[in-house]
């Protein structure tokens, strides 16, 4: 492990410390581990937050900020934050137009959420839980509950949270959200697996010249191993795959997003991109909203996350005409 860090166990001190310093105008620390907006919004409107651990940098306290996150409560490196931690946060927050609070489907962020929510219950805060489960690698017929959440939560926080700016219920926040939710599935790939920078360890062993389809977010195991093969092929078998999920038709508006995840280059994401993007054109898939990026990031792991979403027009909207100001999302201006 070669890593430019200090004592291990400050890492997510030391990098929330850095992150506000650099964004002091759109982002603060709250408290220990909670970053929030440097500029709130008014408590009339909903508040929506996240959690999750560290070490998916710019994920996911890179997008708060106007026009998405409030707040996002951040656990040590690849652990879920303590549910008293949270429930701190939605104390900051609590409001009468309540909280929508978007938690990734992994057992530690799920626990936390729920035991916060129920604290939350009794001190009479608001608070409606949206819980995100892109990927598809457990199968094409696996619940929701079976499929963990990966970077689809990103273009989901940047819907709800334009929404919520829009000054809409919790209600409607969550509905708006929900329905995206559902038409939104991610497959990842890594040729490379991680070390973690606390102990060193590799999560996957991956051999040179071999692949996994269904990586899991912090480089668990999931398709099953399989020969490397060209940028074409692999564009070709995920996007299919991932179709095959969403049965997208003929005219259907889409949205496809390459989530570098650390250690691939954005060459290497943009032919990816560029084959995806001509098979939705051949099934007659009208491609509205594009991004190659770092978004969520399973340190130096090589590979991505695809991310395919069809669209109504509000989420279009959303996505497109509503700006943010969150430090990792830059949006297309009308």
């Amino acid at each position: 492990m070669i890593k430019f860090i200090n004592n291990t166990a400050d890492i997510t001190k030391e990098l929330l410390e850095g992150y506000v310093m650099a964004y002091a105008d759109q982002v603060k620390l709250a408290a220990e581990n909670i970053v929030v907006r440097a500029n709130p919004k008014s408590d009339d409107k909903v508040a929506v937050i996240t959690l999750g651990g560290s070490g998916h940098e710019p994920a996911l306290s890179g997008f708060v900020g106007d026009g998405m996150l409030d707040c996002s409560v951040v656990g040590d490196v690849f652990a879920a934050p303590g549910a008293q931690r949270l429930f701190q946060a939605l104390q900051l927050f609590k409001r009468d137009a309540g909280i929508l609070l978007v938690v990734l489907n992994h057992s530690g962020d799920l626990m936390s959420a729920n035991m916060a929510c129920k604290l939350a219950s009794k001190a009479g805060i608001k608070v409606k839980i949206l819980e995100t489960h892109d990927d598809i690698s457990a199968g094409l017929d696996a619940s929701t509950d079976d499929r963990r959440g990966l970077a689809g939560c990103i273009p989901v926080y940047k819907v709800v949270g334009a929404a919520a700016e829009e000054g809409k219920s919790l209600e409607e926040i969550y509905e708006i959200g929900e329905h995206m939710n559902s038409q939104i599935a991610t497959l990842a790939v890594a040729m490379k697996s991680c070390t973690h920078p606390q102990n060193g360890a590799v999560i996957t062993d991956l051999e040179e010249g071999v692949m996994e389809i269904g990586m899991g977010q912090h480089g668990e195991g999931g398709g099953g191993q399989e020969k490397l093969i060209s940028a074409d092929d692999t564009a070709e078998k995920m996007i299919s795959l991932l179709m095959r999920k969403l049965t997208p038709k003929s005219g259907a508006k889409a949205m496809l997003i390459m989530n570098g995840v650390g250690g691939s280059t954005h060459m290497e994401l943009n032919i990816v991109f560029r084959r995806a993007a001509q098979v939705l054109a051949e099934a007659g898939v009208e491609l509205v909203f594009g991004k190659i990026t770092e978004l969520l990031t399973v340190q130096e792991q090589s590979g991505f996350q695809m991310i395919l979403g069809l669209l109504e027009d509000d989420h279009i909207d959303y996505l497109k005409n509503h700006m943010s100001n969150a430090p990792y999302w830059t949006t297309v201006g009308k």
